[in-house]
């Protein structure tokens, strides 16, 4: 049996960042589907949190998984879920574009720390700030 620890930090917003996640009871219902669900498909969701317009997962990938797959099942199942039991006022859909980046074993517990005070961390940051300093961060553009 192969020993494989893969914590990957996934970020994805909603279709043109729109903030249909409005309130604090869909968000908390929204994510806890998304764990169920990803458990259910042998997907472990260690963490999951966002804001009115995104959504933050720390992953574990098992041996047998991608990010693509992953992600492709997690946010195509949430849409079809949030849209089958009419959770916006407006279809929903996530943006095609998401953040991905591995997680070092010895930041994993203040990386969990962060997705879990997203809502204190989002009165002070919007999400396309926030967006842009992990784009910067990690390299995906330039700084300037």
């Amino acid at each position: 049996m192969p020993f494989i620890k893969i914590h990957i930090h996934l970020v994805f917003s909603t279709l043109n960042r729109k903030p249909l996640l409005h309130s604090k009871e869909l968000r908390i219902k929204v994510w806890k589907h998304i764990k169920e669900n990803a458990a259910a498909k042998g997907i472990f969701v260690e963490m999951v949190n966002g804001y009115a317009d995104h959504c933050h997962c720390l992953i574990s990938l098992s041996s047998n998984q991608t990010i693509e797959k992953v992600v492709q099942l997690i946010k195509g199942e949430s849409s079809f879920w949030i849209n089958k039991n009419n959770l916006t006022a407006e279809k929903f859909h996530w943006q095609d574009e998401y953040f991905a980046v591995s997680v070092s074993e010895s930041v994993v517990d203040r990386v969990r720390d962060y997705i879990k005070n997203q809502e204190e961390h989002h009165l002070k940051k919007s999400f396309s700030e926030e967006y842009l300093e992990f784009l910067k961060k990690y390299h995906f553009v330039s700084e300037g």
